[in-house]
């Protein structure tokens, strides 16, 4: 872990030469290029230096203590040890922590996909449900929520629900929401009291800029259509509906929400360059799971992570065995302490790959 350290610091200093060149400043691209992982790197070096001058000082006292010196200031130096002993192990536990790889979207906008899975309209209802929760989380963190498409189903729940959350560091804190969620309740109809069921998948992707993902022209069919809705007003008479076929991946999107065309393509172009990026990571995820699972975080779809139960009042998440008993104050977007523990788990195990 030293080495690679010493190897950091050396590529910070090398990078501060750099960005201080005048032919390197002259090339805006380049120059912000070397500025941001200078950035990166300084937390790293600047703990990394003081560690240094702390462990110096150690063997200093050390060397100190090999010398005939009376018991008082024998007992000081030997306080001195201890002091800068334990200065040094949190350090390196500090470091530790500040050396496990960043997830470069975290600081990311979402795009965040809900889909009613098994289970009926009850499932449709349970999405909707889902839907409210994000919405609420996002206005606890003063974030904006954009409704980017929708389907509605009859009886007061949605089919499916795309919708975009802006926000500093959205991404770091609701990726680990990927997956099946399932309810278990009494559904409103049911008019025996048996318990039903139900589930619906929710799909976290990073929003992408145009430098991330190159899409070409002839790559995407579009296809324009009358938008569909409830009947009178709802219904626009022109060819506003947008859906967009992905030719290399089959990835479709289709967006209709808007009146406009052109804000419609807009939003379905979002989304489908948010679909590819993340079917890149999940390949790219799914190489490294074949070394090394990690517990939180795998991004497998499929995989039930979490079960909400209505007679119990509680929520369980299954990759981490936490359950808490506050289901009202779950779904009205009170899930930090969820979230944390996510990330905490996630955290322990990227710091013991970074031990090994």
């Amino acid at each position: 872990m030293l080495d690679k350290l010493e190897f950091i610091d050396k590529r910070y200093v090398e990078l501060s030469e750099k960005i201080s060149d005048p032919d390197v400043i002259g090339n805006i691209t380049e120059w912000q290029k070397y500025v941001k992982e200078h950035s990166d790197l300084e937390p790293v070096v600047m703990k990394y230096r003081e560690y240094k001058k702390t462990n110096e000082q150690l063997e200093e006292a050390k060397e100190m203590l090999k010398e005939k010196l009376d018991e008082e200031f024998k007992s000081m130096v030997k306080l001195e040890i201890d002091e800068t002993t334990e200065k040094c192990e949190k350090l390196i536990e500090e470091l530790k922590i500040l050396l496990i790889p960043k997830d470069p979207n975290d600081e990311r906008n979402v795009i965040v996909e809900i889909r009613a899975g098994a289970g009926g309209d009850e499932a449709g209802i349970f999405a909707g449900d889902l839907f409210r929760m994000y919405t609420r989380y996002a206005e606890r963190q003063r974030w904006k929520v954009e409704l980017m498409s929708s389907s509605d189903q009859g009886v007061g729940g949605v089919k499916e629900v795309v919708f975009l959350i802006k926000g500093k560091g959205a991404y770091s804190r609701l990726k680990y929401e990927s997956g099946v969620h399932r309810v278990q309740r009494v559904p409103a109809t049911e008019s025996s009291g048996r318990i039903h069921t139900s589930t619906a998948t929710v799909a976290v992707l990073p929003e992408v800029d145009d430098i991330d993902i190159d899409i070409k022209p002839n790559e995407v069919r579009v296809d324009v259509y009358r938008s569909s809705g409830n009947g009178g007003q709802s219904v626009n008479t022109t060819d506003s509906a947008v859906r967009l076929t992905h030719i290399p991946t089959g990835i479709v999107v289709a967006c209709q929400d808007e009146k406009s065309q052109l804000k419609n393509k807009e939003k379905a172009f979002k989304i489908l360059k948010a679909r590819i990026y993340d079917q890149m990571i999940e390949a790219q995820n799914a190489e490294i799971a074949e070394a090394r699972k990690s517990q939180v975080g795998t991004g497998d779809r499929s995989a039930k992570i979490r079960t909400y139960n209505f007679p119990q009042g509680r929520i369980t998440d299954h990759r981490i065995n936490m359950t808490v008993y506050k289901l009202e104050a779950f779904l009205d977007g009170d899930i930090n302490e969820m979230l944390d523990a996510l990330i905490t788990t996630d955290q322990a195990e990227k710091l013991k790959q970074v031990e090994e």
